[in-house]
C-alpha cells in the first residue's frame, strides 16, 4: 500500500473525526481509493475519493452529511460511495470495473476492510469497459458543443474524459491476461503493445493533466480531434474483440 499523500492526509485529519462522530456505530469502514491511493495524485488537481461501508442507510444521517459535505467538498472530497455490505456483495457482478479498481489499490482509513475477501466476477468486464468508453465518447462530443469549442472547455473535457478512460484501459489489459499497470504511462505503453493502437494523443492529454504543456487556441481543437479519434479506435478494437469472443 502506498502512503497517503501529505496534502490528502492533512485534509483527512479533520474530516475523519467528523464523519466518524456523525455516523457512529452505523459506520463500518472508510476506504480511500482513486488517485490519492494509487500514486497518481496531483496536488491541487486531483479529487479525494472515498467509500463508506454502512450497516444501514439512515436518511437523517445522509441529510446531515449533505450539510457537512458543503464544507469538505472545497477540499476536493467528492461525495463518497455509501454502501452496505449486502449492496456491495450483490453488485459485484454489475460493476466489476469499479470494484477491481478499488480492490487493487485502496487504503483502509477506519473500520474493517471488505475487499481482500471479495471475489469479483469478470464475466461482464468487457461489456462494461466498452459501455463506459462509448458513453465517454458521446459525452465528449456533446459537451464540446455545449462548451462552444473554447480552449478552456476543451481542456476540461479531455482531462475528465481521460481520467474516466484509464480504468477502462486497465480493465482491457486484465482481459488480455496482462497485469493491471497502475501508472498512467505504463498503462498507455501496455495498451499500445497489446492492442496495437497508437496512444500519442492520450500521452498528450496526460502531459496536459500534469501541467507540462499548455496548448493555445489553435492547437487545442486539434488535440481534441486527435484524442477523440484515438478513443474511437480503442472502442472499435474492443468491439471487434467482443465479436471474436
Amino acid at each position: 500500500m502506498r502512503e497517503v499523500p501529505a496534502e490528502v492526509r492533512e485534509v483527512l485529519r479533520g474530516y475523519l473525526p467528523e464523519v466518524t462522530k456523525l455516523f457512529g456505530t452505523t459506520l463500518e469502514a472508510v476506504i480511500l481509493y482513486g488517485s490519492a491511493a494509487g500514486g497518481e495524485y496531483l496536488p491541487g488537481r486531483s479529487n479525494i475519493n472515498l467509500l463508506m461501508l454502512l450497516s444501514q442507510h439512515e436518511g437523517s444521517l445522509l441529510q446531515q452529511y449533505a450539510t457537512l459535505h458543503q464544507r469538505w467538498q472545497k477540499e476536493r472530497i467528492v461525495v463518497p460511495l455509501f454502501l452496505t455490505q449486502s449492496e456491495l456483495q450483490s453488485s459485484l457482478e454489475l460493476f466489476p470495473l469499479e470494484y477491481l479498481e478499488i480492490q487493487e489499490q485502496h487504503l483502509l482509513l477506519a473500520g474493517r476492510d471488505p475487499f481482500p475477501s471479495l471475489t469479483i466476477d469478470l464475466r461482464n468486464l468487457r461489456v462494461q469497459c466498452e459501455q463506459e468508453m462509448r458513453g465517454n465518447l458521446l459525452r465528449l462530443r456533446q459537451r464540446f458543443i455545449e462548451g462552444g469549442g473554447t480552449t478552456e472547455a476543451i481542456s476540461i473535457l479531455v482531462l475528465l474524459s481521460f481520467t474516466a478512460l484509464l480504468p477502462c484501459l486497465r480493465g482491457l489489459l486484465r482481459l488480455s491476461g496482462r497485469p493491471a499497470e497502475r501508472s498512467a504511462d505504463a498503462v498507455l505503453k501496455a495498451v499500445q503493445n497489446e492492442l496495437g493502437i497508437g496512444t500519442t494523443a492520450f500521452l498528450e492529454v496526460l502531459t496536459l493533466k500534469r501541467g507540462m504543456i499548455s496548448p493555445g487556441p489553435m492547437e487545442m481543437p486539434r488535440l481534441f480531434e486527435r484524442y477523440a479519434a484515438a478513443l474511437q479506435a480503442i472502442i472499435e478494437k474492443t468491439s471487434q474483440r467482443s465479436g471474436e469472443g
